[in-house]
Parts: C-alpha cells; structure tokens; sequence
C-alpha cells in the first residue's frame, strides 16, 4: 500500500428506528448480538435505533440509499426479537441509509501523521466506533500535534506503518 490512504468508504448501513415501550430499559447499553444485530436506546421515550450489516457478498450498491424495508422485517426484526423477547411487537419508526467510514483494509481506525505529507495528522476509518473512539483519538492526536508524541495512551498501533508493511489489526467486533 505504500503508506497511500485507505481507499474511500463506500458500503454503506441502514439504520432503523422504532418504539417498543417494554423493550430495555436505560441501563441497557449498545448491544451487539453475536448475530451481528444490533440496537441501543434512543431518548426516553421507548424508541430504540438498531440494524445489521448484510454479509459482504450481498452489499447494496453504493449508489443507491435508498432503504430496504424488507430486510428489517425478514433479516434484523427476528434477530433482535430473539435476543429481546419485548421486541417481536416493537412498531417501526423509520429508517435511512448512509455511507459508512471504514478503513477497508482492517476495519479499524487510522491515526497519526501520515508518513509522507508533513503536518497532515489523520483520525478517521473507525468503523461506527467514531463516537466512542473520539475523546482519545481527539486527545492523542492533540498530544502529536503539541508534543510530537503520544502520552496518555501509546496509540501508535493504530498508525499508517501497518498499512504499509500489510499488517491487520484484526477486532471480530467491526
């Protein structure tokens, strides 16, 4: 790969949402089904936001956001109604298409200087952990920037060079 950036997102998710007034209550955290379904609490209210990847081989088109309404119903509902009995009578809400930014080479975030454009510091490609990840990406690249090294956390195997020399960081759960 020659340090080159990662290709640019191009799969894309549907995220679904309904109500369901006995499903989890605020104490339940995003939840990932060993199925790969997936849900968490959105406010208050009983409403939930949750879907599924499809399988590599049947990725929509990326041209095409249009939402599949049909594989909430036949492929994500009876998956989620199985690990939450309250769900089989949730009532949907909507739901919408967007790409997804994901390092295609290993699912995984890339952060650092790159290695051959100075003062070009990257944190991107965390696969929907964007969120979660973004307090010590946004630390770790400050301290880079500020000191020119990590301190708080050695995030250093998150950098370009595993691009470069072919070496996955592999995490089953993105």
């Amino acid at each position: 790969r020659g340090g080159g950036p990662p290709p640019p997102p191009n799969p894309y998710r549907y995220v679904y949402s309904w109500h369901c007034p006995d499903g989890p209550g605020f104490s339940c955290p995003l939840l990932v089904d060993t199925t790969g379904a997936y849900f968490r609490r959105d406010g208050i209210a009983g409403n939930y936001l949750g879907g599924m990847s499809p399988p590599e081989e049947e990725e929509p088109d990326p041209g095409d956001l249009s939402v599949d309404d049909d594989f909430f119903r036949e492929r994500v509902w009876p998956r989620l109604a199985r690990r939450v009995p309250a769900f089989a009578s949730l009532r949907p809400r909507g739901a919408w298409a967007g790409y997804y930014d994901h390092n295609a080479f290993d699912r995984n975030g890339v952060l650092g200087p790159h290695p051959k454009l100075e003062n070009l510091f990257l944190a991107a490609g965390f696969s929907g952990h964007g969120l979660q990840h973004a307090p010590a990406a946004g630390r770790a690249v400050a301290e880079l920037v500020v000191r020119g090294r990590y301190e708080s956390l050695d995030l250093g195997r998150l950098g370009w060079r595993r691009l470069a020399e072919g070496e996955r960081l592999e995490e089953d759960g993105v």
